[in-house]
């Protein structure tokens, strides 16, 4: 299986699983999406693979769906649980470091295996994981900034505060994308490769950043849907209660 329809694949399959764990646990699922995410997305970060022409590491998809949640989450719950998705995100990021590099403290049994591999992984981790948590901090919290401002600014132009969800979805995470792309480039891969390899970098991770972003669209409005037919049923059980 080549490595383009592993892409495509894992996209549907990433932003179906966040839009089920919805559906599941409402706003409780997209938080444990958040940890799932923040934890395999920064160790996905490390393989570099080909494809549609570009090279590129893996994990974008997954980055990108740290976005997607945010944005279900101030369209369907608000600012706030926004916020929180991000502290959550960030607290993650800090507690795996922390795992991580204590599993390097012990000292492996004659028998063992896996340490070999593990310092080969996990010695690189702790500067990704920074760069990572930091980047996210920052590209995250100006995403949910943006995703408002966008709302606020579409509302008074319309007044209506339902339309406009591409473009609020849309405007704010490209934006946010370029400052996510160019941050955790540099910050994470500086000494690793050369400025072309870094650049192409760049270029390939925005480039599916972008087509992730629009792929969302769908998903939030599906969201909404969701929520929007919760309170429905929600609305009409408390009323046959009350009856």
């Amino acid at each position: 299986m080549n490595n383009e329809l592993l892409l495509m694949g894992s996209l549907i399959l990433i932003y179906g699983g966040v839009l089920v764990m919805y559906r599941i646990f409402g706003r409780t699922g997209l938080y444990c999406c958040t940890v799932i995410a923040t934890i395999t997305a920064n160790m996905e970060v490390l393989l570099m693979v080909d494809a549609f022409g570009m090279e590129q590491t893996l994990g974008n998809i997954l980055f990108a769906a740290t976005f997607l949640i945010t944005d279900i989450l101030s369209e369907t719950a608000g600012k706030k649980a926004a916020q929180k998705a991000v502290n959550i995100g960030i607290a993650t990021s800090v507690a795996f470091i922390l795992i991580s590099q204590s599993w390097l403290l012990y000292t492996p049994a004659a028998s063992d295996w896996a340490r070999e591999s593990f310092e080969t992984i996990f010695t690189n981790t702790p500067r990704l994981m920074i760069v990572s948590f930091l980047v996210y901090a920052i590209c995250q919290r100006f995403d949910v900034w943006a995703y408002h401002k966008w709302w606020a600014f579409t509302t008074k132009r319309c007044g209506d505060g339902k339309r406009f969800l591409w473009l609020r979805n849309n405007g704010s995470t490209m934006i946010s994308q370029i400052l996510n792309t160019v941050l955790y480039t540099f910050g994470a891969f500086f000494s690793m490769y050369d400025l072309s390899t870094l650049i192409s970098i760049c270029v390939s991770s925005y480039v599916i950043f972008l087509v992730t972003s629009l792929a969302d669209t769908p998903v939030i409005y599906l969201a909404r849907r969701m929520k929007k037919e919760k309170n429905f049923l929600d609305m009409n059980n408390n009323s046959c209660n009350n009856n």
